[in-house]
């Protein structure tokens, strides 16, 4: 008898799921743009220009008769931190979904938007041992409280790292028409001016502009980019 060769089955074509298109990711940037904003708002709001910068225990007594906005400051960082995280992987997927395979862009953008959420954790991360500590200044030492107050007056303003997502979303839009072109417009030029306030000594100021750039670009992302959207009808 001769021997029979069965062919191998034909291979079976593995269905890839599309990139889900969604709008959500965005909206948590707005969500954390605002809170971001009503960070500094609140830190700029905690300045005393009368106060003697000079005596840690009138800092301390300062502190003490802002506590409810310090509270309001906290939660602001601490939510604004997790939707950060959520912004950043989302704004990661949309650029891969666009951009040339293997490109870089997409991770470097959410680690910028990440550094910006570590930021915003690092800033409400002495709240805990302070926070509720000028109660009680007499039994403390209102050096430490001191710190505190330059602490919180400081970290939360971190926003070089928005400044970097910004640049590489003028990249990506710009050169590789893998976003809309205004919102790369708009990532050069908030964003640049973001990232070189950060890198310079005055980093702090990247705080008055870094929450601006991120609300104008998740509401395009949100309410335009309607060209991507639409390519997956």
């Amino acid at each position: 008898m001769g021997e029979v060769f069965l062919a191998d089955p034909p291979a079976r074509a593995e269905h890839v799921a599309a990139p889900a298109r969604t709008r959500g990711w965005a909206v948590t940037g707005i969500i954390a743009a605002v809170l971001g904003l009503v960070t500094i708002v609140v830190s700029l709001g905690l300045w005393d220009p009368d106060l003697d910068y000079s005596d840690p225990t009138a800092i301390a007594g300062r502190l003490r008769e802002a506590q409810a906005q310090l509270i309001v400051m906290h939660v602001a960082m601490v939510t604004g931190m997790i939707a950060l995280v959520v912004f950043a992987f989302g704004l990661a997927r949309r650029l891969n979904a666009t951009l040339p395979v293997g490109s870089l862009l997409g991770g470097v953008a959410a680690a910028g938007i990440g550094l910006t959420a570590v930021a915003n954790l690092l800033g409400s991360g002495l709240d805990t041992e302070f926070l509720f500590a000028a109660d009680v200044v007499e039994k403390d030492v209102p050096e430490t409280i001191a710190f505190y107050n330059h602490w919180i007056a400081t970290i939360p303003w971190l926003w070089v790292g928005a400044g970097l997502t910004g640049v590489v979303l003028a990249i990506a839009a710009l050169k590789h028409k893998a976003a809309p072109r205004w919102i790369g417009i708009v990532g050069l030029t908030l964003g640049g001016l973001t990232l070189l306030l950060g890198i310079s000594p005055l980093q702090y100021m990247a705080g008055f502009l870094g929450p601006i750039w991120l609300l104008v670009t998740a509401i395009g992302f949100t309410f335009g980019d309607k060209a991507y959207r639409n390519a997956a009808a």
